[in-house]
């Protein structure tokens, strides 16, 4: 009877250890991956604490124009202090002690009028759009990092998988040579090349193994998962290629208002405004209103205070020796400054997109001669394969159409991995990443 709880805890061990492991497994396509980023990144998550924080600061502005109630109490003791009174001509003075009193008030107090709230209710607004546009930027940033991660892995493992397929050949005619040159048919020279040849390769693959290593833990950064999570990419290069649609990128427009950047200045040029409209309401006159009532729980001998209390207090600014000028001049100058900040962007922009779309017509001619490069560097190699089976050519030449089709090979791979990075840029100016 002791082996069935035994065996149910470790049915519920094993349960648990699968558990944990497929958390620790991602398999995702580009956009899957872009997607768990925007929901577990921690710039992601930063972002999406400042929108709440610059929400949270209307609030306050906001409540600082709606009524305020305070409550306080008080002690005093005289500490047996009397005072003496004649009550007439002759008569011996009376002597009256302090007693102690305790007061307990609550006060309630309204903002009537206040220029200056007006206005900082309204900058607070445009904070809390700027951190939301801030947010947007934080996502496109992500999107584009997480692609980069993603084409770097991929390029990784392609070149990984090159370089092992290229070994593959060579050891095959590494080990027909050795067999050659046993039976007299080969040069040891052939061997010897066609040795190193091998032991550079094999480096080659270590090597571009750490690489993907290196890319997939770049990757794992940024979807915001732990070092231990595995990750498998379930698009290709040419997948992804195929469903990028790259003449639809080239014909579209760029329209300034949709740029995040543009819309981000934008705003910070309307706050500066606003800082101007705040240092002269500072000027005007600020009114409140309040009401107090206070009840003694220990009352003195003669009380005449009432309990009840209404009022107006105004607050005028009147003579500042010249601060309050110098204030709004400094704003002037901020909103000067904003919008020469804003002519300049608008020229980068529109200096960016012409280099953007250049970089991506080259890109797409350098991808299709590199394309051609390796089936041509492919057949040459196939050729004088099969040559140098025949004895007809020397091992170098084959060494050397090996190398020529290996670095055709690395070519055309980064010219995919350039063609998807021109492609990527120019979406995110476009802003349709």
């Amino acid at each position: 009877m002791k082996k069935v709880p035994i065996i149910i805890m470790l049915s519920l061990i094993i349960n648990g250890f699968q558990l944990i492991q497929a958390q620790q497994d991602l398999s995702l396509t580009l956009e899957e991956a872009q997607s768990y980023a925007i929901e577990y990144n921690k710039a992601i998550k930063n972002a999406e604490l400042a929108v709440d924080v610059a929400k949270k600061r209307v609030m306050e502005t906001l409540a600082a124009g709606l009524p305020q109630m305070d409550a306080s109490m008080n002690y005093n003791n005289f500490l047996g202090a009397e005072i003496e009174i004649k009550f007439g001509e002759g008569m011996p003075p009376t002597r009256i002690p302090f007693k102690p009193t305790s007061n307990l008030s609550i006060t309630v107090g309204q903002l009537i009028f206040s220029g200056s709230y007006w206005v900082g209710l309204q900058t607070t607004r445009i904070y809390h759009d700027l951190a939301k546009s801030n947010y947007e930027k934080s996502e496109i940033e992500i999107r584009e990092q997480v692609a980069l991660a993603y084409y770097s892995a991929l390029v990784s493992e392609r070149s990984v998988n090159i370089i092992m397929k290229n070994l593959e050949n060579i050891n095959d005619v590494y080990n027909s040579t050795s067999t050659m040159y046993s039976v007299g048919m080969a040069e040891i020279t052939d061997v010897d090349q066609l040795a190193v040849q091998v032991s550079l390769l094999e480096n080659a693959s270590k090597s571009a193994e750490r690489q993907v290593e290196m890319a997939y833990n770049l990757l794992r950064i940024q979807l915001g998962v732990s070092a231990e999570t595995n990750i498998t990419l379930t698009q290709t290069l040419n997948e992804i290629l195929t469903d990028v649609d790259l003449l639809a990128t080239l014909s579209t427009p760029l329209e300034l208002s949709k740029n995040i950047d543009f819309q981000m200045m934008n705003k910070q040029q309307l706050i500066s405004k606003k800082q101007i409209d705040m240092e002269r309401m500072n000027c005007l006159p600020t009114i409140t209103g309040f009401y107090s009532n206070t009840q003694k729980v220990l009352k003195p001998d003669f009380d005449m205070t009432p309990p009840n209390l209404i009022g107006l207090q105004m607050n005028v600014p009147i003579f500042a020796s010249g601060m309050r000028k110098a204030r709004v001049d400094q704003a002037k100058i901020n909103y000067e400054t904003a919008l020469n900040n804003k002519s300049l962007l608008t020229d980068q922009l529109m200096i960016q997109e012409k280099q953007l779309r250049y970089n991506l017509t080259t890109a797409m001619e350098q991808y299709e001669s590199q394309k051609e490069n390796v089936e041509v560097s492919k057949r040459v190699y196939d050729n004088l394969n099969l040559k140098y089976q025949q004895g007809l050519v020397s091992s170098l030449d084959l060494t050397t159409a090996n190398n020529n089709y290996l670095q055709a090979e690395t070519n055309y791979i980064m010219s995919m991995m350039q063609l998807l990075q021109a492609d990527l840029a120019l979406n995110k100016l476009l802003n349709t990443l």
